[in-house]
């Protein structure tokens, strides 16, 4: 069985980091699925989604290394290319990464005790995402 679930989520721009683990807990239960993965995917160049502690000194511990290996003010060809100022933000989602898959058993994601799923906002702008739950089981 295959069933796909899509949900938005607001964010402030880059740096800003959104727990979304009970909209997909909700998505794997409205699936009425037992055991299985959940594919957790962002649409878009410029977000990604992990796992994290989803707690404040963690988030910016992350946004601090993100800043270091691809720096908002850093020179980028795209932004020659385009005019715009998010080249960091397309990099920076690059290395993170579009989507995660989480198992899970008897209904509920096999999470670890502090573990959270996160999508983290790279542009430099508020955005609108949509987030698309696939889920595979039976």
């Amino acid at each position: 069985m295959v069933a796909t679930h899509r949900f938005e989520v607001s964010t402030k721009g880059q740096g800003d980091a959104r727990d979304i683990t009970d909209k997909v807990a909700a998505a794997v239960s409205a699936s009425n699925a037992r055991s299985g993965t959940a594919t957790v995917f962002v649409g878009g160049s410029t977000a990604g989604v992990t796992t994290i502690e989803f707690e404040p000194g963690a988030v910016a511990d992350l946004n601090r290394v993100f800043e270091a290996l691809a720096p908002r003010d850093g020179s980028y060809q795209h932004h020659l290319r385009w005019g715009d100022d998010n080249g960091s933000s397309h990099v920076r989602a690059a290395l993170l990464g579009p989507s995660v898959t989480v198992p899970f058993v008897d209904g509920a994601l096999t999470l670890g005790t502090w573990q959270q799923l996160v999508l983290l906002e790279f542009d430099t702008r508020p955005r609108r995402r949509e987030i698309v739950v696939q889920i595979v089981g039976e």
